[in-house]
């Protein structure tokens, strides 16, 4: 902890800066506060002084700063015309010397030419829709708008929205033509409704979605609102995890935070247009559901009391989770966009999520005559308040001793989907498997490194041990994941490689850096502020943890870790910590080839790997057809094609999990569902490959490995 309070010292020291800097500019530049030109002044002091690898304001971050900008105010190209980009981009050169002046020029002249297009976007989707839209011709829309330039005149402009808008009523005529079908079906007396009448309500679905999110989305923003989204563009441009949240989003930090959200119990995420599911809270309404997955896209939104869904698509993420969650007891409906690309609309009921559904648990399992433990950790979580009682590491040490006390062999840590979280949680749990030395390495700019250790001399696991990974694994799971290869503690099975997530943010907040701040709430500022590196010297940055035994996911072949976000870190190295390895493994290496043998015979996998492929394919495609014919057939052709790996679901091992004794007991007196919870948990387990092998291979280690030893070390040189 030692280490961890002088790097929190640095934070404190530029804070206090920060305070000292600030003070002239309250009371002397800004006698009359102007907040916007006051929070850019904040903003790039301290990323000039508080990021790891500050980038320098200049012609090229200009022209880079130019171009996202615009790019995330109109990524479908629909408000700016080719005449406002060129008035544009005469400050395409000169952005960063307006930030170093405190100018918000460029933004002023921006913004109102961006109100100024979507007042004119109102009148020119009204009248398109005012029209039927033929389906029987043959023409098609492009849905990667990099490929589309912005256009000369209204006329054009008028053209681009239609095909936009005949793209979103594809849909919603597909959903009108199946539902007259489906009451036909089931009353033979009921007259259907002409091809006119089911175009015309198809239209009217689309007006009203796209009203709503003009009424309730757009002309909500407020100038505050739109001037985060440029203070945001410019602190992205140093790393995709330096982010500004805006007081209304910081509320909704802090209400994350607090442990409690009102909602679907989902995390979304943007990729391109659309809003995915990354994760379901375990526990949560969608969850309970069995509906929603993981990779669905979300691309309308319906509330119980309105009519019409809202289309999502394009749509700025924090606009659209506030139509996603909603008070407890309330029902949405949402389109989704299946993984094989078949749609569906699920109906959820909102409820209160309580975030320590994502805490550590543990089943038990029998396999030939031997009884293996099964760890979930979803998370890294603390609380900085309370450490000693609330952290991952305090909870897993908790579930592995009453793994004992069942008699398990072999320990399996699954930290699939597991993003990271607290750095002295992953050092204390890293502890929990070796007997003392380094665990991480932290760096940050111009300093010397600093090693974390585990100083505490304790195991509390000395059994065979696997940890699962998956691509979206990250953070301190990487860290965790890497200590334990490093020191050949654990065999890592998953994907071909980890998240390659290596840095490091501390959370500003800005309001504190003003003595007297009279400007309002400014926010705070998720800043990057180190980086971390694997006891071996190298980093995870980029690279993630190359798992001992890869095997194919469904996540593979799609673009989801560092690498591809924008403006990622480099990858480097720094010297080796000195440490020693576990020699516990008789047979390390052989254990992980025959791991590899069975893998690349399991027909299961292989299956995934395809569907895996297959996936990719769909997502790689952007062009689609406005013909209805053709558009029915390809969905009726992918929906066909997907029900060959309908047998990925269908897979069952033979293996059986059940709680310990601990549990059990809680059972007894549990009012929050805790045994259907678990027992939900336990059969996924009973189904997942992955898990199977995991226990396949704490097997192999046992049959060579002495537990309740601790072995002697062999030193690793700098």
């Amino acid at each position: 902890m030692k280490n961890i309070m002088k790097r929190n010292y640095k934070i404190l020291s530029l804070l206090l800066l920060l305070a000292f800097a600030s003070c002239s500019f309250t009371s002397k530049k800004f006698s009359n506060p102007d907040k916007d030109k006051l929070l850019i002044q904040i903003i790039t002091f301290v990323l000039e002084q508080g990021h790891f690898d500050p980038i320098a304001l200049d012609d090229d971050f200009s022209a880079e700063l130019f171009d996202d900008y615009i790019e995330i105010l109109d990524p479908v190209k629909r408000y700016f015309y080719e005449s406002d980009y060129k008035d544009f981009e005469k400050f395409k050169l000169t952005i960063d010397d307006q930030l170093k002046t405190t100018d918000i020029t460029f933004f002023n002249v921006v913004n109102e030419r961006m109100l100024k297009r979507i007042e004119e976007a109102k009148d020119i989707y009204k009248e398109v829709l005012s029209q039927p839209f033929d389906y029987n011709i043959d023409e098609t829309f492009d849905t990667n708008y990099e490929n589309s330039a912005f256009v000369k005149n209204r006329k054009q402009m008028k053209e681009r929205w239609r095909q936009q808008l005949k793209f979103s009523t594809l849909s919603n005529l597909d959903d009108l033509y199946k539902q007259e079908k489906l009451a036909k079906e089931n009353d033979a007396s009921y007259v259907m409704k002409t091809n006119e009448q089911i175009e015309k309500e198809a239209r009217e679905a689309t007006l009203n979605s796209i009203n709503i999110f003009f009424e309730d989305y757009i002309d909500d923003q407020r100038r505050e609102d739109w001037f985060a989204v440029y203070v945001n563009t410019i602190v992205e441009e140093f790393d995709p995890h330096t982010y500004y949240l805006a007081p209304r989003n910081k509320e909704d930090f802090d209400q994350r935070m607090s442990g409690k959200l009102e909602g679907i119990g989902a995390r979304l995420q943007k990729r391109m247009d659309y809003i995915k599911i990354v994760e379901l809270i375990s526990g949560g309404p969608a969850w309970r559901s069995k509906e929603l997955e993981v990779e669905d896209i979300i691309l309308k939104v319906k509330q119980e009391d309105e009519e019409f869904p809202v289309n999502i698509v394009g749509m700025r993420i924090n606009d659209a989770i506030k139509y996603i969650k909603g008070p407890k007891g309330t029902k949405v409906t949402l389109t989704v966009k299946k993984v094989d690309g078949t749609l569906k609309d699920i109906v959820i009921t909102r409820d209160i999520v309580e975030l320590n559904e994502t805490y550590a648990k543990s089943s038990i399992v029998d396999k030939d005559d031997k009884k293996f433990g099964v760890i979930n950790l979803p998370a890294f979580y603390v609380d900085f308040q309370d450490y000693k009682n609330v952290n991952a590491a305090k909870d897993v040490k908790k579930e592995i001793e009453r793994l004992k006390q069942e008699g398990v062999e072999g320990l399996v840590l699954d930290l699939r989907n597991n993003g990271g979280g607290s750095l002295p949680a992953v050092v204390d749990m890293a502890g929990l498997f070796i007997q003392d030395g380094p665990i991480v390495q932290v760096r940050s700019t111009g300093e010397a490194k600093e090693v974390l250790k585990d100083r505490d001399k304790s195991i509390a696991w000395d059994g065979p041990f696997v940890i699962l990974v998956n691509e979206i694994s990250a953070s301190a799971s990487e860290i965790m994941a890497a200590a334990m290869q490093d020191y050949k503690r654990a065999i890592i099975i998953g994907s071909k490689q980890t998240y390659g997530k290596g840095t490091v943010q501390n959370v500003i907040n800005l309001n504190n850096m003003l003595r007297n701040n009279t400007s309002g709430d400014l926010g705070a500022l998720a800043l990057t502020t180190q980086k971390y590196y694997r006891i071996n010297g190298g980093s995870v940055q980029l690279e993630g943890v190359k798992s001992d035994v890869k095997v194919p996911g469904r996540f593979s072949f799609i673009d989801v870790g560092e690498k591809d976000k924008e403006n990622p870190l480099p990858w480097d190295e720094i010297s080796a910590a000195t440490y020693t390895t576990w020699e516990n493994y008789f047979d390390y290496n052989a254990t992980i080839k025959k791991s590899e043998e069975r893998m690349s015979n399991n027909e299961q996998l292989k299956l995934i790997e395809d569907n895996a492929k297959w996936v990719k394919s769909k997502i790689d495609e952007t062009v689609y057809s406005l013909n209805y014919k053709t558009y029915k057939s390809k969905i009726e052709a992918n929906e066909l094609e997907s029900k060959k790996f309908d047998a990925i679901s269908k897979y069952k091992t033979n293996l059986t999990f059940d709680s310990h004794s601990y549990e059990k007991n809680l059972f007894k007196q549990d009012t929050t569902d805790l045994k259907e919870k678990r027992q939900r948990w336990h059969e996924s387990l009973s189904k997942d490959v992955y898990i199977e092998e995991a226990l396949n291979v704490l097997e192999d280690l046992k049959t060579s490995y002495p537990i309740k030893k601790v072995a002697s070390a062999v030193k690793v040189k700098n």
